[in-house]
This record gives structure tokens, C-alpha cells and sequence, in this order.
């Protein structure tokens, strides 16, 4: 056999590098697609009955008149066995 050949891709590497390919591009257009239809059919409908129910999640709309963000964690004093069931 030549070096010219031994080199070139036989057709079953040809084939598979083609299928690969392709493969690539539908994996793209399905990905895009999920993504829609997860963001059309959860996402979107949740935002839109939470806009107009003017639910406040993260509870931005008291801030300006507080004046502060800052919480005070509602937590108990520290003792031994609240440490010992942390660690």
C-alpha cells in the first residue's frame, strides 16, 4: 500500500465523521427546543400568575421605606447541643 492510502480516512470513518455531524446539529435544534418548551410551558405561566397575583418573593418592595435590608437571623441561643448537632 502507498503512504497515500494509509492516510486518507477509510469510508467507515468517512461515514461516521458525516453521521457525527449532522447528529451535532439535530442535538442543537432539540436542545433549543426543550429549552423553549420548558421555559413556554413552566416558567412563563408561573411568572405570569405571579406578576398578576404581585406576589413579592424576595421581598424587595419594603426596602426603600426600611431603609436596610438587614434581618436579624431567628435563631436561639448557642449551646452545647445545638454545636454538637452541627458538626
Amino acid at each position: 500500500m502507498s503512504d497515500a492510502e494509509e492516510s486518507s480516512p477509510g469510508l467507515g470513518r468517512r461515514l461516521l465523521n458525516g453521521w457525527m455531524a449532522i447528529a451535532g446539529r439535530f442535538g442543537y435544534v432539540q436542545t433549543l427546543m426543550l429549552l423553549v418548551f420548558t421555559y413556554a410551558i413552566l416558567i412563563g405561566p408561573v411568572a405570569i400568575v405571579l406578576f398578576i397575583g404581585r406576589a413579592d418573593l424576595l421581598g424587595k418592595r419594603g426596602l426603600k421605606a426600611a431603609g436596610s435590608a438587614w434581618r436579624d437571623a431567628d435563631t436561639t441561643e448557642p449551646d452545647l447541643e445545638r454545636a454538637k448537632l452541627l458538626s
